[in-house]
């Protein structure tokens, strides 16, 4: 045997980079659990529990071209946003999901040691690609409440001169909405603000600033069809980025990103938007039941979100444990753990029986 040590290769900062904690699909669940499918509860990724629309799904069956790369530039879908946000096309770009945009940003900006700034708890992503990308990841800590510490935010890119700030909006973990006047404060920082809107579709009217991307040269809003739209399985998201920005986007963004089916998915969805404001009806519906189901269980206190998710802080009783115990039943959540989110439990909004299953485990939880 050769003595050689592939190891030896990998790049330095890579050995000790944390990694990214992946949530599991159904098919995998059903064989750690022991249970069929049909029988797990997925309330713990934020999954559109009504999934794709029944079109695009017929539509998938029928596509013509499968054995043909798709459209590099994704040219019909950015067009197709265009005609439905009022965003010239020239400023969007697609890829596979926002977290293919999120690397890219970075990789277009960072050089070894730049600063990233972040405010946790929020979206694991935006560190991981931070360290991946070899950024310092620098954090601003959420208030007790998940509200933004504005004055914390502008004494770090005062001191730390980041390149980029992340901001969620609505949050996850938490599912707060920053308000406009604090995005427009940190619009005022000599830094790029890019602005996660992955929820935004659950928040109220007038909550965007995607219109703004195209006035503002510091700032960048992306977007998911994974929420929304049921297509977290196909991988497809955008963003509007400054036009000063997109010739360099195209530059360094691999090609083909943007699958044929999550384009076709995609396209279905933008045309048939009506049936899907029907659907997030529905999920905002049942978020209002879910919280008010929470809020009666003894243990649990629920934070208000205008996601569709809730988080719980679990009072006088093991989280990891109480988890675990639901996982027995079928029904999954997410489990945190970290600072800030001590013993916390994010609920993704189901169904209407979704919601009952989950609280009757809770019930049933020793």
């Amino acid at each position: 045997m050769s003595a050689f040590d592939p190891t030896a290769l990998v790049r330095a900062h890579i050995h000790t980079l944390p990694a990214y904690e992946p949530i599991l699909p159904f098919e995998v669940l059903s064989r750690q659990l022991g249970l069929p499918s049909e029988r797990i509860v997925k309330l713990d990724a934020n999954e559109n529990p009504y999934g794709a629309l029944p079109g695009a799904m017929r539509l998938l069956g029928e596509m013509p071209y499968p054995h043909i790369y798709p459209d590099p530039s994704s040219l019909l879908l950015r067009e197709a946003l265009s005609a439905q946000l009022g965003v010239p096309a020239e400023n969007l770009l697609a890829g596979a999901g926002a977290d293919e945009l999120i690397d890219l940003v970075l990789r277009l900006l960072i050089e070894p040691g730049d600063t990233v700034l972040i405010c946790p708890p929020t979206f694991g992503m935006y560190a991981f690609d931070g360290n991946l990308n070899r950024a310092r990841v620098v954090s601003v800590p959420r208030r007790d409440d998940f509200a933004l510490d504005l004055p914390a935010i502008e004494r770090a890119v005062q001191v730390e001169h980041p390149k980029v700030l992340f901001i969620a909006s609505p949050n996850n973990p938490d599912g707060s909405l920053a308000p406009l006047a604090d995005l427009e404060q940190l619009l005022a920082l000599p830094v790029l603000l890019v602005l996660d809107e992955a929820y935004i579709e659950f928040a109220p009217p007038g909550s965007s600033l995607l219109q703004q991307a195209l006035q503002r040269n510091n700032l960048v809003v992306l977007r998911t069809f994974s929420k929304w739209a049921g297509l977290a399985g196909l991988r497809v998201g955008y963003g509007a980025f400054p036009a000063a920005l997109m010739p360099y986007l195209w530059k360094i963004k691999q090609p083909y990103t943007v699958s044929a089916a999550a384009s076709t998915a995609a396209l279905y969805s933008l045309e048939h938007y009506q049936e899907l404001l029907t659907v997030r009806e529905r999920i905002l519906a049942e978020r209002e039941r879910l919280f008010s189901c929470l809020s009666a269980v003894p243990f649990l206190h629920p934070y208000p979100s205008q996601a569709n998710f809730i988080l719980c802080q679990v009072e006088g009783r093991d989280a990891a444990q109480l988890k675990q115990g639901l996982a027995r039943q079928g029904v999954l959540v997410r489990y945190f753990n970290q600072p800030g989110l001590q013993d916390c439990l994010r609920i993704s909004v189901g169904r209407p029986e979704h919601t009952d299953r989950l609280i009757a485990a809770f019930n049933s939880v020793p």
